[in-house]
This record gives C-alpha cells, sequence and structure tokens, in this order.
C-alpha cells in the first residue's frame, strides 16, 4: 500500500557549510572583481574604501563557510588589497600595524558572518523543533516541556 507523505512535515536539518576551497574560489573571484571595479570607478590610493567592500565580501562569503575557511578569505583580501588598491600596484607591501589592523578588520568580519549565520540556522532549528504539531493545543500532554 502506498501510503501518502506530505513533504513540508518533519524537522528540515540545518544547512551545511559550503566546502572551504569553493568559499574561497569565491573570496578570490569576488575581490579580484571589486578591487578591480573600485579601480576603475575611483582609482587607486583609496583603501579605506576598498576595505570596506572586501569586509562586506568577506562577511558575505563567510554566511556560507565553516569557521576554518575565515583565516583564508581574510587572507585572499587582504593579498588583493594589499597588492592592487594600494600604491604601487602589483606590490606586495608590509607595513606593520596598517597591515596587521586590515587583517583583523577582514579576518572579524568573516568570523562575523559565520557566527550570525549560524545563530540564525540554529533559532530557525529550534523554532522548528520547540513548535508543537499542528492541532494540538499547548497543555494537553503531547510535547510538553
Amino acid at each position: 500500500m502506498i501510503e501518502w507523505v506530505s513533504f513540508g512535515q518533519g524537522a528540515r536539518p540545518v544547512p551545511r557549510p559550503v566546502p572551504t576551497p569553493l568559499v574561497w574560489a569565491g573570496a578570490f573571484a569576488g575581490a579580484l572583481g571589486l578591487v578591480a571595479l573600485t579601480n576603475a570607478l575611483v582609482g587607486t590610493g583609496r583603501p579605506v574604501l576598498v576595505l570596506t567592500a572586501l569586509s562586506a565580501l568577506a562577511a558575505l562569503l563567510g554566511v556560507w563557510a565553516r569557521f576554518s575557511a575565515a583565516p583564508g578569505t581574510a587572507l585572499l583580501c587582504w593579498l588583493f588589497l594589499n597588492a592592487f588598491a594600494i600604491p604601487p600596484a602589483g606590490t606586495l607591501t608590509w607595513a606593520g600595524s596598517r597591515d596587521t589592523a586590515w587583517l583583523g578588520c577582514l579576518l572579524a568580519a568573516a568570523l562575523v558572518g559565520t557566527v550570525l549565520a549560524r545563530v540564525a540556522h540554529a533559532r530557525a532549528a529550534y523554532r522548528r523543533i520547540g513548535s508543537p504539531p499542528a492541532g494540538t493545543e499547548p497543555g494537553d500532554g503531547v510535547r510538553d516541556v
């Protein structure tokens, strides 16, 4: 006998993070595109604008990533920021406190995106599991906690 079951019922699993190499490929392509677009529109020498855009990209990528992808994402974004957004273009430099702050900002953005996604997924899963089944009322003994 065939039993019809609605696909909309039951607990849905928490979404799985995207594999780390795919996140890093997105960081590579996204950082390249953002730095190229910013350099074309406003020119080089505006690192704060590029840092803001790359931080937003790192946070966006962090939403779909694992925590272990955050350092690599931050490093890839920093490489494009340092190599192509500040003069002389195409040359990697290290200015101690500035580059440390930039790396910290990019890493924090990636981690904030990942944490926000994990909290949102956990809250949604809690609401799905914690809500009573259709047709029951609180206090009737079914799933009372």
